[in-house]
């Protein structure tokens, strides 16, 4: 959250909040201000909420995400892609993450946890609060309060407007973060980064070498396999300790010899 000029007494009062990201986090805020009779703002750069959970086919131009003029895509999401938790940790208090005849599996996909998403939205009437489409691009600290400077994608209009309070929730997950590999851009494959993967089917018949061992690459790796022609990993260290049959694992010593070896790799 943004620091607040308010004092204390003013903040027992209600007060106009902004509230940036329609994502999980966003939703609540925007909820619980609204229930302290807050006149709550959100602002949403997509035409829907759910933030990271809402999968988008398209990719960013540049794959290693490394031109910072490259077209940015917000959502990591690839299609296969499941929870790793269960339903009932994601649960809110008062809200529960109950089952569904669309996917009633304990760890469900995420399809599943954009349909909790708007089901929340809608039971407490938090859409009315969002302007869709709309980008914040710049905050500046005045005197009155937080001037908030938007930018309406469709029609290209800038509006700057005044806030006594700011709620920062536009998540970390869209900015990737990137290992440095000694001599990489000399090397002649396809390299990407986890963040624009989200189908098997290019991968078909090439030999992938996958950097690192979070979620991201154990699904990937697993997607991948029926379609690749080989799937290895680089691992620093296996703190998770399982290992995959027809997975080959090496330590990082192995991305010092990639020229020759895969097809493709991704971070």
């Amino acid at each position: 959250m943004v620091e607040s000029p308010l004092s204390q007494n003013q903040m027992n009062r209600s007060v106009k909040v902004a509230v940036i990201g329609a994502g999980v986090s966003g939703l609540v805020a925007a909820r619980e201000l609204q229930r302290e009779s807050h006149r709550v703002v959100v602002f949403e750069q997509n035409d829907c909420i759910g933030g990271n959970w809402v999968y988008d086919p398209r990719t960013e131009s540049d794959p290693l995400c490394l031109d910072p003029n490259r077209e940015t895509i917000h959502s990591s999401v690839y299609v296969s892609l499941r929870t790793n938790l269960p339903r009932a940790v994601m649960s809110f208090r008062d809200f529960p993450f109950l089952r569904t005849g669309a996917d009633p599996r304990t760890f469900p996909s995420h399809g599943e946890v954009l349909r909790f998403i708007n089901r929340f939205s809608d039971e407490f009437g938090i859409r009315d609060m969002i302007r869709f489409s709309t980008r914040v691009v710049r905050i500046e600290r005045e005197k009155e309060g937080w001037v908030v400077e938007s930018l309406v994608r469709e029609s290209g209009s800038v509006t700057r407007e005044l806030f006594e309070a700011v709620v920062v929730c536009s998540g970390h997950n869209s900015a990737p973060r990137i290992t440095e590999i000694a001599a990489a851009e000399k090397w002649r494959g396809f390299q990407m980064h986890s963040h624009n993967y989200r189908v098997p089917e290019p991968f078909r018949d090439q030999i992938v070498l996958l950097v690192g061992y979070g979620p991201s690459a154990i699904d990937i790796s697993l997607d991948i396999l029926p379609v690749a022609k080989e799937v290895h990993i680089a691992v620093k260290d296996n703190q998770i300790g399982v290992k995959f049959e027809n997975v080959r694992y090496h330590d990082m010593s192995i991305l010092h010899v990639l020229n020759g070896l895969f097809s493709t790799y991704s971070l």
